[in-house]
């Protein structure tokens, strides 16, 4: 039986479905937007680095997806570790504070939305931008060792991988278990999400069965939700219909562009993906098999999640009673 603590973070991500209508919006990507907004990210720390020297940026680009329609916005803490910021020449004391500080621009961001939101009378204010007091959540970007490696392990090979903790790019069913065991024995009052990445559309990157790693979440009372993150669109439907078999929490989604990453030049391939109108047509067929929170990862932008946002508004006044 879950404790007071465990029943609120359950309630969490449910309060924030039930005021969204019934499925919420996830940010998109963070990386393509710092570097649209002037950023260099050629380094080992990748968008990390901009905690380091640009942090006006990644509050921009939290702002952007804010005004886009997102519900939850995800910290800029996924390139972003001790060991990492140690072989800057910083201390581990400061590669703490470092890693703090990605949720606290982020928090900030939220704080000067919903100025803009008083300012424009907290309606939509026509055009483009969203700007509707309604909950936002803060979560805690917490990335797989091999986005530390900075080599593209994640993608590849198995490696260790009112805010949530959100744990992406999941590879390997022993890492599965280890992080819901820390949760768990460390009495982590923070909710926590997990989603995994797949090549095939059937297993996690290391060959694990997607379904195996997915009922330890399951299992475990500290995860209020469980899906699929950095992943092709054309992989979602398949993989959506096997966690509904084994998960009774909400399942999130946010697909990839459905680009190639090449490791080895540390760019995307250009024209191998699918536009925003083919990545949003997805968007109901994904809430129709269960996805509630939906949002974008690598080369999707703040014009996606405005798609996204659109599609479930629409989704939401269709299922109202007139």
């Amino acid at each position: 039986m879950c404790d007071t603590g465990e029943e609120t973070s359950s309630m969490l991500i449910k309060d924030l479905l039930r005021q969204a209508g019934g499925a919420a919006v996830i940010d998109g990507g963070l990386a393509t937007e710092l570097e649209r907004h002037g950023a260099d990210l050629n380094d080992p720390l990748w968008s990390a680095k901009c905690l380091l020297t640009s942090a006006h940026l990644i509050r921009t680009v939290h702002l952007d997806y804010l005004e886009a329609g997102a519900d939850i916005i995800i910290s800029a803490s996924y390139q972003a570790t001790i060991q990492g910021f140690e072989a800057r020449g910083y201390s581990r004391e400061a590669g703490e504070a470092l890693l703090k500080r990605s949720v606290e621009i982020a928090s900030e961001a939220r704080a000067i939305y919903y100025e803009r939101c008083i300012e424009a009378s907290g309606t939509c204010s026509g055009g483009e931008k969203v700007l509707k007091h309604r909950p936002i959540l803060v979560a805690a970007s917490v990335g797989s060792y091999g986005a530390y490696l900075a080599d593209g392990s994640e993608y590849s090979c198995p490696t260790f991988s009112t805010m949530v903790i959100t744990f992406w790019l999941v590879p390997h069913f022993v890492f599965m278990q280890a992080y819901a065991e820390l949760l768990e024995e460390e009495d982590i009052k923070i909710p926590a999400w997990f989603s995994f990445n797949s090549k095939d559309g059937v297993n996690v990157v290391s060959g694990d069965s997607l379904t195996k790693c997915a009922s330890i979440a399951e299992s475990c009372n500290k995860v209020v939700a469980v899906g699929i993150n950095c992943t092709p669109p054309r992989f979602i439907h398949g993989l959506l219909l096997a966690l509904k078999k084994v998960t009774t929490k909400p399942i999130l989604i946010y697909p990839n562009s459905g680009e190639s990453y090449d490791p080895d030049q540390k760019k995307w391939v250009q024209n191998t993906g699918v536009t925003d109108k083919d990545f949003v047509s997805y968007v109901d067929v994904w809430c129709d098999v269960g996805a509630s929170l939906v949002g974008g990862c690598c080369r999707t932008t703040p014009d996606t999640i405005r798609a996204i946002y659109r599609t479930l508004s629409s989704r939401c006044r269709s299922v109202l009673p007139s």
